[in-house]
């Protein structure tokens, strides 16, 4: 099978497909967005409105709506896999709760996956699954892992599930500071709790302030500024970038929804290459230090499509898709392709390799046919936040999306419930 060739596999890969065997040798649950196969591709998982582009709502739903939230992705391979489902309840901190499965379901927490197509036309065989997540009884945080008759994780996805007990108000601010004004936007929030008894809330009202609905920049362990206790409110309003983020630039994108013809952002495609075509992107360069350049994009997210023979989920096939980037000199740290398609991670596939006489950042990635929202992020030390102003810049202009999670722990319980959520555009082009 030339495709999703297990990792213990000592036969080639073909191209596009060779991955370290490290990042998917370690079968370890993570509380995360994670994929723990080789084999398993273009995962989405989303809020299903029934509209256009419905696949960039956040996996974030009111309680009592869980059901809306849609899991999506692809298993490369011939032949179909029998897979279920579960759900983990999670503290603030995305640890499991210590709650039973009883007290957060109304039924048993295993779920086959049934919803399942293969790939039609394509060179790369695949099947596409696709699940909805089951009601539960109370908000929070949920782990979805979908998992093998063995009990082997496949991947896991977070999803959010809250009520609206909390008034939560979310704005822009203004950042307190000199260059840092034309560079960082600034969130500032309040919490009002007038409707409901918090016994504590300075102490047990915790919140998440998240950028284009991402975990791996999110800012934990907002403290209060000013508690006004006759309005029961919290406020957060902070000067020393606390609450601010870097705006960055608008995504860069590329459009491979057409394997026959050149899509913006292509330099080239060989459809007759083997054993699946190959894409070369047009060559970039560094953002970093260059006037905001205002257009849409689609905040680092990614939509399968295929022009040719419509339905991306089944009909879109796989690429060999090559990234270039032209730089003087080599950044200070290893570079990689960022952003949904990389589950927001620095993941050793997306790695890119550098060629001093060519000046020249190269790199490949097996990706389905869609229209792509990427940048270019440098690794910094263990523990840190990617670097991606080092060749995207950063302009307070730049058009994003923020949300707060609001989360309360009621006294002798033992699970934290997302009790406010609000989502704000920050630039917005509507």
């Amino acid at each position: 099978m030339p495709l999703g060739t297990p990792i213990t596999s000592t036969a080639p890969a073909a191209p596009g497909t060779q991955r370290p065997p490290e990042y998917y040798a370690d079968k370890t649950l993570r509380y995360q967005d994670y994929t723990y196969s080789p084999d398993v591709r273009s995962v989405q998982c989303y809020m299903a409105t029934g509209q256009p582009n419905e696949v960039f709502q956040p996996a974030v739903v009111p309680l009592g709506q869980s059901s809306a939230i849609t899991l999506d992705f692809d298993v490369l391979g011939d032949q179909s896999q029998r897979y279920t489902a579960k759900l983990i309840h999670c503290d603030v901190d995305w640890q499991p709760s210590l709650l039973t499965d009883m007290q957060f379901l109304t039924e048993i927490n295993e779920f086959t996956v049934t919803d399942y197509r293969v790939g039609t036309g394509t060179k790369a065989p695949y099947f596409h699954y696709r699940l909805r997540a089951p009601n539960v009884r109370l908000s929070g945080n949920y782990l979805w892992v979908v998992q093998t008759p063995a009990g082997v994780p496949l991947l896991s996805r977070r999803l959010l599930v809250y009520e609206s007990r909390v008034n939560v108000s979310l704005k822009p601010g203004i950042v307190i500071g000199g260059q840092e004004r034309f560079t960082l936007q600034q969130l500032d929030f309040a919490v009002s709790y007038g409707n409901v008894e918090l016994v504590n809330p300075v102490v047990e009202v915790k919140t998440v302030l998240r950028q284009n609905f991402r975990w791996d920049n999110a800012r934990y362990g907002l403290r209060p500024t000013f508690v006004r206790d006759a309005e029961r409110r919290l406020d957060y309003q902070y000067f020393n970038f606390e609450n601010a983020f870097p705006g960055l630039s608008e995504y860069r994108f590329f459009d491979t929804r057409s394997l026959l013809s050149v899509g913006i952002g292509v330099l080239h495609v060989d459809p007759r290459a083997a054993p699946v075509s190959t894409v070369l992107l047009q060559p970039e360069v560094s953002r970093n230090g260059t006037a905001y350049n205002q257009y849409v994009d689609a905040n680092g997210q990614r939509v399968f499509e295929s022009r040719e023979y419509g339905n991306g989920a089944t009909n879109a096939d796989y690429a060999d898709v090559t990234f270039q980037l032209k730089a003087a000199q080599p950044a200070p740290g290893p570079v990689y392709v960022f952003g949904a398609l990389t589950d927001w991670q620095l993941k050793d596939e997306f790695r890119l390799r550098y060629d001093e006489a060519k000046q020249l950042y190269t790199g490949h990635a097996l990706l389905k046919q869609g229209y792509y929202n990427y940048d270019f992020a440098v690794a910094g030390a263990s523990g840190t936040a990617p670097n991606e102003t080092y060749f995207e810049g950063t302009h307070y202009e730049t058009e994003n999306q923020y949300d707060l999670l609001v989360y309360y722990r009621p006294p002798g319980t033992r699970a934290d419930l997302l009790i406010g959520y609000q989502a704000v555009d920050m630039n917005s082009r509507q």
